[in-house]
């Protein structure tokens, strides 16, 4: 298998590792807000990509870390008046419920900020101590940039180039260098802190990660993800950090950063009111269709949402749900006519596709494409199939869309639905084609829909 290193800015091959695990990290969420669409694309693309890898029997390990205490968590907690531990246990429980209700459920272990205090304190005294960190009095202990040479190797910026931006909740007048960055911020009133060797304060935002992951993988690992917002300067202050603690490089051998997602062309933003929580869609369409919608762009590609692109997602998921309705009639005709396919042969070359375009630096859409052609090809063969076909064809795609996360359950129609529809049989023996039709139409309202094929109707929900 080959990923794309954003370092490197090639794909490079990923090595099973001969014992132990492959290590993954994957920046969490800061607990400070409802959770959206943006955010369950890279959640879901790490664990469709776990869950591929685990498929193909490599062991990995996925840890993520969650940011509990930070200024925005503080600032939420003002504007609600209660505390930041509040704030970020209550966002902290929608963010898991969010995750459950995705399907996306293969991180190893979930690693808050809060818990590992110690770990960062250690950290920023290994920095002080090879005089990458300064302090400004009554503000905190800044990184210097200047004292890493290779800072922007990541965002592939000089180091002039990555004074062109600060990062977030990191702005002072007293700062050597524009760049520069906080591992430890000295307490305000009314904050939450920590009494420690640095002092009385709190974590910056970026040293939390790179402490979480010495703490679980030491100075180095396997594979670093996020979205592509984090490279700079998140990652890149990351990869500063533990190289410059720890002496040794790479810090992560392999970074996989994952697409923007806008909206209707335009960045989700509170200014526009544009965003869309993932508790939102959720109300109109099963977590389904966001996985596959997901999936169906190549994970480094932006995503531009339009109710027209979820719209063709829910029509292509309908479709693999009407293919595998059909064979399952099929598979249960008896003294039909049936003819002789390879299906064997067919599904061994899908197989080997499926397999060759995501061991493609992970090409989920040309996997998925696979599953479409297939459907495709043997839309009109479907009555023809015998039983042993007809199931084997139905595993074999169960079997590729579940290792992507994609869980296609039979939906139980409830008995009101099935009734109408005998209902709609009796009346279209009889010729009443006008009340079958309102029948019809009376199903459809309540959430379902009728396909009529050669062997009787299907129901599937709309």
């Amino acid at each position: 298998m080959e990923i794309f290193n954003t370092l490197s800015n090639k794909k490079e091959k990923l090595v099973k590792p001969k014992t132990g695990f492959l290590k993954l990290f994957v920046c969490g969420p800061t607990v400070n807000d409802y959770v959206h669409i943006g955010h369950a694309r890279t959640f879901t693309v790490f664990d469709a990509f776990v869950k591929y890898l685990r498929a193909i029997k490599i062991k990995i390990f996925y840890l993520q870390n969650i940011t509990d205490i930070d200024d925005k968590i503080i600032a939420r907690a003002r504007q609600e008046r209660t505390s930041p531990q509040a704030i970020a246990a209550k966002y902290q429980k929608i963010y898991f419920n969010n995750m459950k209700a995705l399907g996306i459920d293969s991180v190893n272990r979930y690693a808050p900020t809060t818990k590992y205090i110690s770990q960062v304190v250690q950290q920023v005294k290994k920095l002080i101590k090879k005089r990458h960190v300064y302090e400004i009095p009554n503000d905190g202990y800044y990184f210097n940039i200047m004292t890493f040479p290779n800072y922007g190797k990541l965002s592939h910026r000089t180091i002039i180039q990555a004074e062109d931006s600060v990062s977030r909740i990191d702005e002072s007048i007293n700062k050597k260098n524009k760049g520069d960055f906080c591992v430890w911020k000295f307490s305000k009133p009314g904050e939450p802190s920590w009494k420690t060797e640095l002092g009385v304060g709190r974590p910056g935002w970026h040293i939390e990660d790179t402490a979480i992951t010495e703490h679980f993988f030491g100075p180095q690992y396997d594979i670093h993800g996020g979205g592509i917002d984090l490279k700079f300067p998140h990652h890149e202050a990351e990869i500063a950090q533990q190289e410059s603690a720890s002496g040794k490089k790479p810090f992560v051998r392999i970074w996989m950063h994952v697409g923007s997602l806008t909206v209707n062309g335009k960045k989700m933003s509170n200014s526009l009111k544009n965003f869309i929580l993932i508790s939102d869609f959720l109300k109109k369409y099963p977590p389904e269709i966001l996985r596959l919608l997901i999936l169906s762009y190549h994970y480094r590609s932006p995503i531009d949402y339009t109710d027209e692109l979820v719209s063709q997602i829910k029509k292509s998921f309908q479709n693999i749900e009407e293919f595998l309705g059909k064979l399952k009639l099929a598979s249960s005709l008896k003294n039909k006519k049936t003819k002789s396919f390879e299906i064997k042969s067919i599904i061994d070359v899908m197989d080997k596709n499926f397999s060759k375009a995501l061991n493609d630096d992970f090409n989920t859409p040309k996997a998925i494409a696979i599953i479409f052609n297939l459907i495709s090809s043997w839309q009109n063969q479907i009555w023809h199939f015998n039983e042993n076909q007809a199931k084997e064809i139905t595993n074999f795609i169960k079997k590729k869309l579940s290792i992507l996360g994609i869980d296609l359950k039979p939906k139980k129609i409830p008995p009101k639905i099935k009734n109408l529809m005998k209902k709609r049989e009796l009346l279209r023996k009889n010729k009443q084609f006008i009340q079958a039709d309102l029948l019809r139409k009376k199903i459809e309202r309540l959430g379902y829909r009728i396909e009529d094929t050669p062997v009787g109707p299907l129901i599937l929900p709309n």
